[in-house]
């Protein structure tokens, strides 16, 4: 007999008709065959906040499947699960126990050798070149035909301007960036060795409220995207068991980069005791009205399109 959404688990608690899967076990086990053909995004619910907007826009990205993790109660609302019907797939796991992020990622990419990937929290939205008008699909078919298997991203902060309307910083029509302050150093390997085309990349709030954050937390690249392969893990510190995926480009000629807009470093600042009741405002003179539009990242430099015009 065909599976059917109540073969999976709960629906969402609103009645939205969600696949749902009671555990990352089960998932691993029964739901392979619901991944689409396509790239598939994996979007981790750390709370409550902005979780459909997160999923509505990485729907709008074109993903064929988006794999939503997070604890029972963190739904997804009717209106958004009925855009995303046969695309979403609930899987139930505390995204706040001890190697959630790996150990979520990792599951994924076992499950599907050779699909193209991509990660994030909730709160955080993926942009790429001309992402408005041209589809994740698209960019990942460009990157391999540039025989690439990853794709650089930065992730760049966003917080709310009036922490007095928005207190945990998070706000969609608020939303600012920095347009200034991102610099990169070169990365070495264990043995002290420089790493080849591989930088680490800091700035955003991480850099000017580095004193709240610990070191190993304060660089600002992802490889976000990938093409999943066997043997290959995601590591607590955003890189991978493969070298070559850490690398920023081709050895040819520059490789395209993408941006996760993200409001979760300004989130944790306000929530955290020891940093929160010290931050009145997060804007400074370099701070600027997020567009919500991959030309003014591009126009900023946090990303570049490469070779794809």
């Amino acid at each position: 007999m065909a599976a059917t959404m109540e073969d999976f688990g709960p629906r969402n608690e609103t009645g939205a008709s969600c696949m749902t899967f009671d555990s990352l076990s089960d998932f691993k086990s029964s739901g392979g065959t619901r991944i689409a053909p396509g790239p598939v995004g994996i979007i981790l619910l750390e709370d409550r906040a902005e979780v459909d907007s997160t999923v509505r826009h990485h729907l709008d990205m074109g993903f064929k499947t988006l794999v939503v993790v997070g604890v029972h109660d963190l739904s997804i609302s009717d209106e958004v699960a009925k855009e995303g019907q046969g695309r979403i797939l609930r899987v139930h796991h505390d995204m706040t126990a001890d190697n959630a992020l790996t150990d979520v990622v990792n599951t994924v990419i076992d499950m599907a050798p050779g699909r193209w990937m991509y990660y994030c929290y909730n709160t955080e939205y993926l942009f790429f070149p001309f992402c408005e008008h041209r589809t994740i699909g698209e960019m990942c078919a460009f990157s391999l035909e540039e025989r690439r298997d990853s794709i650089l991203t930065y992730v760049v902060d966003l917080y709310a301007a009036d922490l007095d309307r928005f207190p945990d910083a998070v706000s969609i029509e608020d939303a600012h960036l920095d347009r200034a302050g991102y610099y990169a150093l070169a990365r070495v390997d264990r043995d002290n060795n420089y790493a080849e085309r591989q930088l680490d990349f800091f700035g955003g709030l991480r850099w000017r409220y580095e004193e709240h954050i610990p070191w190993t937390r304060r660089r600002i690249d992802r490889i976000s995207i990938f093409r999943a392969k066997k043997g290959l893990t995601l590591r607590p510190d955003h890189t991978f068991s493969d070298p070559e995926y850490n690398t920023y480009a081709c050895p040819w000629h520059h490789s395209l980069t993408a941006t996760v807009c993200s409001f979760r470093t300004a989130k944790a600042l306000k929530r955290n005791p020891g940093s929160g009741y010290r931050i009145d405002t997060f804007c400074w003179r370099n701070s600027a009205p997020f567009q919500w539009h991959s030309q003014q990242l591009l126009d900023l430099g946090l990303m570049e399109p490469g070779q794809w015009f």
